[in-house]
């Protein structure tokens, strides 16, 4: 458990002050027999999956659409979980823990927020550098589709 004390300003009394990783998703989106990547605007910089940091209040769920549509203009569907990421070295910045949804999208995608370019790439042929562990999440990617062509149900919130 990791935690730091601070002062309580009332009394004095020593208060514990919890460190907790940061929860956070990450998107695949497919579109036209491709997926959708970002160009980052801010460090670490290179190319990722749509993504971000979850609100407090909001569902991991409700957050993927949000980001998606925040930094690609696409609206997603077919909302279906890959897995979670929780390597404490998995974001230079800070301990983030990420949920990585796969769905499909109709539409031009366009650069936006955090995003500085979009491309869409073929899932064997990415570009360099890929940021955070998004490599190994891209991997299990072309691995789940590799075993499961027909891939899961969409999740219902």
């Amino acid at each position: 458990m990791s935690f730091t004390s601070l002062t309580c300003p009332s009394c004095g009394a020593a208060v514990r002050q919890y460190r907790n990783p940061f929860p956070t998703v990450d998107i695949i989106i497919e579109l036209d027999n491709s997926i959708v990547l970002i160009k980052r605007k801010n460090p670490p910089h290179g190319w990722a999956l749509p993504g971000g940091f979850v609100d407090y209040g909001e569902s991991l769920e409700a957050a993927a659409i949000r980001e998606a549509q925040e930094e690609t203009g696409l609206a997603i569907q077919n909302l279906r979980l890959l897995g979670c990421y929780s390597d404490p070295a998995r974001d230079e910045r800070m301990h983030t823990i990420t949920t990585v949804f796969i769905a499909q999208a109709t539409g031009t995608p366009q650069a936006a927020d955090d995003a500085a370019e979009l491309a869409l790439f073929s899932p064997d042929e990415l570009p360099s550098p890929l940021c955070f562990d998004h490599a190994g999440i891209l991997a299990d990617y072309r691995s789940f589709r590799a075993s499961c062509p027909c891939s899961s149900p969409p999740i219902h919130f």
